[in-house]
């Protein structure tokens, strides 16, 4: 087995804490660029936000409830982002999950929502919590509430953004928006179903065994600054790449 094809079935995860988004969303474009150079393996960055919304490709101005004033008073940023998907929310008490993988060719889209969907149900059943997908929307539910969000964004077949799982999120905070989209729908996480609160880094942990395992991949822990070396290779591949970011508001 060539060195590329045995680090291929590596999944290297990082527990990073809180990050503002926007440092975080900084962090994933250069790792990906390093992951595209081949510069490194395939891994998962694990992490909390302070509150942020994030309005994805497909997002709608009617997507947002609380105008600029609203959002200023009660601390939340707001970012547009070049994932799939439409308004959300991310906050402290949410486990936010971003692999930086290469898919294997042909590409398969929807095989890897899959796979992101199934480690939460997997993740969502250690706590006794029966989550389940749904037919017609991206993600995982307890009935008609959401409990866990999904938007990708997948490059020469390299993954960027990922999950959030509400573990004990403020869910007022998804007040400011319509989630997903979805007028009609509501949202819950692990704290609503179960009455007991788990640290988020705890359930990162186990997040992280289910996305190796669903990936096919072996499970190795390293620290939040081995990410941060691996990503000054991939901003100086970046550095001639023409620039058509999403401006952050």
């Amino acid at each position: 087995m060539h060195a590329e094809d045995a680090r291929q079935r590596v999944l290297n995860a990082a527990w990073m804490g809180r990050m503002y988004y926007g440092e975080a969303w900084e962090l994933q474009r250069a790792l990906f660029d390093a992951r595209l150079r081949g510069a490194c393996g395939d891994l998962v960055m694990l992490l909390e936000h302070p509150p942020t919304y994030t309005l994805g490709r497909r997002a709608e101005a009617s997507d947002l409830v609380y105008d600029d004033a609203e959002r200023a008073r009660r601390g939340i940023s707001l970012y547009e982002v070049d994932r799939g998907g439409r308004a959300t929310y991310h906050g402290p008490g949410q486990l936010v999950g971003y692999p930086i993988i290469a898919l294997e060719e042909p590409f398969d889209v929807l095989a890897y929502l899959r796979s992101i969907e199934e480690t939460l149900v997997r993740t969502a059943a250690e706590f006794r919590v029966s989550a389940e997908r749904d037919g017609r929307h991206t993600g995982v539910w307890v009935g008609r509430e959401k409990l866990g969000a999904i938007g990708v964004k997948i490059t020469r077949g390299i993954t960027m953004h990922g999950f959030a799982l509400n573990v004990t999120t403020d869910l007022s905070m998804f007040e400011g928006i319509v989630p997903c989209g979805i007028p009609d729908r509501w949202v819950t996480s692990l704290q609503a179903q179960t009455g007991t609160s788990r640290p988020v880094e705890e359930v990162a942990s186990i997040a992280a065994t289910h996305l190796s395992a669903v990936l096919d991949r072996s499970l190795v822990w390293t620290s939040p600054g081995v990410l941060r070396g691996i990503s000054r290779v991939g901003r100086e591949a970046s550095q001639d790449r023409s620039g058509r970011e999403l401006q952050l508001h």
